[in-house]
């Protein structure tokens, strides 16, 4: 598994965790969700995501769209 895989696995196990925080825990959860997308959508413009630089630390190998 490489860094991208890893980020896309990631993301949607955070965005599914946010979503049932949602709906069974308190509707305030939603501002998670909506973090979660900001976040992928600068990442996607700048190249810069804090899980990645985790998951390099974690010696997953490099991705194409994240080095």
């Amino acid at each position: 598994m490489n860094v991208d895989r890893a980020l896309l696995l990631f993301a949607g196990i955070m965005v599914g965790i946010s979503l049932l925080l949602t709906h069974f825990v308190h509707p305030g959860f939603v501002w998670f969700t909506a973090f979660i997308a900001v976040n992928m959508i600068q990442a996607s413009f700048t190249g810069f995501c804090p899980a990645v630089m985790i998951f390099k630390k974690l010696g997953i190998q490099p991705g194409s769209a994240f080095r």
